[in-house]
């Protein structure tokens, strides 16, 4: 860790390991703020990014073991905008096959797509994020729900569970709970998982008298030669339409937009290793919700599609999380059965039921994801 701060490769990081109920080590090295020079410490707040999605899992699963959704329910009942979709083609876009699912969304099997340039369906989607980004100033920003409405206009990358693609399923599964909770996104998360857990650190905003702890994120900027240390800046844009003042935001996103501390995301962890269980015993999800949670859901076909992610060997997935089933085939140590996901910025969750354990690490560097650092970091404690 003290490597990566000395060369750039991060401002900061903080590495959290938990098994069963003890704490063999928590390490921070670096800076939370490149222009305060504040350090990384135990309750800096992190932009988890994609490491929300599993979380809005769990809020699903909520409402799955509830009786309030089946997941072969079209999104359309919900979003009406899903209702007869079309398909990319290399001509003009043709009718769905059949529409999408709550169960496409929980396992990217929907055919939507994050922005791009390959496809008419990214650059439409591209179009959405980019209004998301201009009116976030305004009044009168984007809501969740005119950001689902909106993305079921563009076509589909694929006829839905056809094949996998990691995309915006999450926000719209987000919009979806809004819809059958009849709460907000952020309410219901905070009624139904965060107080009962005790995360009164995460929400989708960062109030103004916890700024103090908020990091904020580094990027490599310039051209270095070789052994030169890359220059680090502060990055400031609204990546996905996620405010990174941590600002109130019209748009909760299912599938990017909470903050939260490692603690606070190592009692949702824990919570689904104790089979769904709070720390006082209090039930959240039931075992057998968390046993589906945790699962790979994965044909045949959909994963070819999911093969194709780099660094991801051995695994599959369900439910928003990755799922190491083959660890013979993994690029990294770990046990079979393992699960969790990572963050655009380098935050990192990984549960591992065999050792009844849990690793987190906070990294805030521009389109880090799972990098080399992170996989050095997890083959030392899981080795």
């Amino acid at each position: 860790m003290s490597e990566a701060v000395e060369t750039h490769e991060t401002a900061g990081v903080s590495l959290l390991f938990q098994k069963q109920d003890e704490e063999p080590v928590f390490l921070s090295k670096g800076l939370a703020d490149l222009k305060t020079g504040r350090p990384m410490s135990r309750d800096t707040i992190f932009s988890m990014y994609s490491q929300t999605k599993p979380v809005t899992s769990a809020a699903a699963m909520l409402l799955l073991q509830d009786g309030r959704i089946d997941l072969y329910e079209p999104v359309a009942s919900y979003i009406p905008s899903f209702e007869n979709q079309k398909i990319c083609t290399d001509r003009d876009p043709i009718p769905a096959g059949r529409p999408v699912t709550i169960r496409d969304l929980l396992n990217m099997t929907s055919g939507l797509v994050y922005p791009g340039p390959h496809s008419q369906a990214e650059t439409e989607t591209g179009e959405v994020y980019d209004e998301l980004i201009r009116r976030l100033d305004t009044d009168h920003p984007m809501t969740t729900q005119e950001f689902a409405s909106r993305i079921g206009e563009c076509p589909l990358q694929f006829e839905p569970g056809s094949g996998w693609k990691y995309g915006t399923s999450s926000d719209i599964l987000g919009a979806v709970i809004e819809k059958v909770s009849d709460m907000p996104l952020d309410e219901f998360m905070k009624t139904r998982l965060f107080l009962p857990l005790g995360m009164y650190d995460t929400d989708f905003r960062v109030p103004e008298e916890k700024r103090g702890r908020f990091a904020t994120a580094c990027q490599v900027s310039g051209n270095t030669l070789p052994g030169q240390k890359p220059e680090l800046t502060v990055y400031t844009q609204n990546h996905l339409g996620i405010r990174r003042d941590g600002k109130q935001n019209a748009f909760l996103s299912g599938g990017a937009g909470l903050f939260s501390t490692l603690d606070d995301y190592l009692r949702f962890a824990k919570m689904l290793r104790s089979g769904g269980k709070s720390a006082d015993g209090e039930t959240i999800l039931r075992e057998g919700t968390v046993r589906f949670m945790t699962s790979r859901q994965l044909t045949p076909v959909q994963q070819t599609y999911f093969n194709r992610w780099v660094g991801l060997d051995g695994h599959s997935y369900g439910n928003l999380m990755r799922v190491l089933q083959d660890e013979k085939q993994a690029g990294i140590i770990g046990d079979a059965g393992e699960y969790g996901w990572d963050g655009w910025l380098g935050t990192y969750f990984a549960n591992d039921p065999k050792r009844d354990a849990t690793l987190l690490l906070g990294i805030q560097r521009r389109d880090y994801g799972t990098g080399p650092l992170t996989r050095k970091l997890r083959n030392i404690v899981f080795s």
